[in-house]
């Protein structure tokens, strides 16, 4: 069955004493996070499959209501899980325990939706998992394949033949001033520059598989887009801007995004974080 013949296709589940509904993918499917070296068309099969809401499509789905904090487990936070899955956000495994994974899955859900980020879940981020908005588009015209960073918000949506199917909570240039030493090319060398993320349109270009070093550190699954700013996993990424200049990724999408993240597709990159 194709994904959006099962997208189509709404039911009902039940987990414990928690009965809510999910779209055609099942929690099953949606819980395989794929590896970075997964071929393009099974990860955008993988991605497609997890963003119903994003292609106006949303199932229906009742919360349950239940606040949820970090360590929380149950069917509760399953749920939790396959919604925002099923929206295009990426909790990590659907295992019903409530980790690093779900809550910045659910800090990129909470800014778009505009709520104030936080590792709670409770009646306003249910009511918005009830009936979720779509990301701001930044680029009316952009090309259907395409990223856009938000620096106001601290996100990036992936698009996909025009539809958002992936969206995640980054940490961008922290806009400090930074004087680093570094041993690089065999000698001890000075480096400096302004931490800044710059606004403009770009083009993904080269990455690295696994671990890159840099001069300013270490860029996992980097995938470089304006000469030496890229994605990539990071093993902090705040709730504000924190890098030299890249963009940093949960290191669970920093998994998933390289098979679904071409070379030579567009970046946008938008706004300005006031802290």
């Amino acid at each position: 069955m194709g994904a959006r013949r099962q997208l189509a296709a709404a039911a009902l589940v039940t987990v414990g004493a928690v009965t809510f509904a999910v779209g055609g993918v099942t929690g099953a499917a949606q819980a395989r996070v794929l590896p970075a070296h997964a071929s393009t068309t099974a990860a955008r099969t993988e991605v497609a499959a997890s963003a119903a809401s994003a292609a106006g499509t949303a199932a229906r789905f009742t919360a349950p209501h239940k606040t949820l904090k970090i360590g929380a487990k149950g069917a509760a936070v399953l749920a939790l899980q396959i919604r925002l899955k099923e929206l295009g956000y990426v909790p990590g495994k659907t295992d019903g325990k409530y980790g690093g994974t779900t809550m910045t899955a659910v800090w990129a859900f909470q800014k778009v939706q505009g709520i104030a980020p936080t590792s709670t879940v409770a009646s306003k981020t249910w009511a918005a998992l009830e009936n979720p908005k779509a990301p701001a588009i930044l680029v009316p015209n952009g090309k259907p394949d395409r990223a856009e960073v938000n620096l106001t918000k601290q996100i990036m949506v992936l698009y996909l033949g025009g539809v958002p199917k992936l969206i995640t909570h980054i940490s961008s240039g922290s806009g400090i001033p930074y004087t680093e030493w570094a041993v690089w090319n065999g000698k001890r060398q000075k480096f400096t520059g302004d931490a800044r993320t710059p606004t403009g349109d770009f083009k993904t270009t080269w990455r690295k598989s696994g671990w890159h070093k840099s001069y300013l550190g270490q860029l996992y699954n980097p995938i470089f887009f304006n000469g030496g700013i890229a994605f990539h996993g990071a093993l902090s990424v705040p709730l504000y801007p924190a890098s030299h200049g890249c963009v940093r990724l949960p290191m669970h999408v920093a998994d998933v995004l390289p098979g679904v993240l071409g070379t030579g597709v567009p970046v946008h990159v938008r706004g300005r974080f006031v802290r």
